[in-house]
């Protein structure tokens, strides 16, 4: 049964996020998995009291969404007691989740210094160092971190985005499968599993891995926009546009979806329907930054016109 074009809500305002695949063809995501914050309770000693204080209050303040007011605390905190590891792990967390990359790192590492045992901060280090194209070092403090606990599954999780950009792709599935283990409420590592598959032409098990990352989070839109690739390329096109549905309603501000469905209306031949999810879709890869497949929807949208015209 064909869905009917009023399902595709396309809404008034933009929230831009970040593209992770451009192309019909999925592309690799390198996105680390963010740790929630440990909490500290208040330490006996005088010296430390006030810092861990601190370190709670710049808890809240995250939770509150007040991102830099906890980082000056949790900076305060580091500057009363250099020693105490919870502080620095924190404030890198927070400096990395408003993109401050290097400033992460150098928190985390300081993180590690203080606590030598602290296998959570050489993970996350790794994390940054690897979102900062350091993929060698980032390995380095990956497998630090997993000689502390071989059970972790945030570090094996980030040793294979490593192994994945190097294109290791068996050590890469060996460390996706660990974190799965591991990490089992996790999607990303099925979804990146998944993702090897294709790249191994392994069609089957990377629709099973997809599903996996599903039925983890149902509103997974790069696990539905690729089992939508995968079922047209099969020539399944009502139900790779029910893919595509889905990864649009996951977030209706992901521009493969659209272009993907604008993809199956042009097999179709249902121009008028191609038209508008390609108009969308060109304005999303625009908003985002992304030019290239700017143009490829904007000439898609002008086949499909054409064609419409005939």
């Amino acid at each position: 049964m064909q869905i009917p074009l009023l399902k595709w809500y396309i809404p008034e305002f933009l929230i831009v996020l970040m593209l992770i695949s451009g192309r019909l063809t999925p592309a690799v995501a390198r996105q680390a998995i963010t740790i929630a914050q440990p909490l500290l309770t208040a330490q006996a000693q005088p010296n430390n009291q006030t810092a861990a204080n601190l370190v709670n209050q710049g808890l809240e303040l995250v939770q509150q969404g007040k991102i830099q007011d906890a980082i000056a605390s949790f900076q305060k905190a580091t500057e009363l007691n250099n020693k105490l590891a919870p502080a620095h792990y924190n404030l890198g967390l927070a400096l990395r989740q408003v993109g401050q990359l290097q400033p992460a790192a150098e928190a985390f590492y300081r993180a590690t210094q203080a606590d030598p045992e602290f296998a959570l901060a050489y993970a996350n280090l790794g994390a940054a160092l690897l979102e900062g194209n350091n993929p060698e070092l980032a390995e380095d403090y990956l497998q630090q971190a997993l000689k502390l606990d071989s059970k972790l599954g945030l570090a094996h999780y980030n040793l294979g985005l490593v192994k994945e950009q190097q294109q290791d792709w068996e050590d890469a599935i060996a460390s996706y499968q660990k974190a799965m283990k591991y990490s089992s409420k996790a999607p990303e590592p099925a979804y990146h599993l998944g993702l090897i598959y294709l790249q191994q032409g392994k069609v089957d098990r990377a629709t099973e891995s997809f599903r996996k990352a599903l039925k983890i989070n149902p509103n997974y839109p790069e696990a539905h926009y690729n089992i939508g690739s995968i079922l047209f390329n099969k020539g399944k096109l009502q139900e790779a546009l029910a893919a595509f549905h889905k990864s649009a309603q996951a977030n209706s501000n992901y521009p493969n979806a659209y272009y993907g469905a604008g993809l199956v209306f042009m097999q179709l031949r249902q121009y008028l329907d191609a038209q508008q999810v390609l108009q969308y879709a060109k304005d999303l890869y625009t908003t985002q930054g992304n030019t290239q497949w700017a143009t490829n929807a904007d000439q898609l949208l002008q086949q499909a016109k054409n064609l419409n015209s005939q």
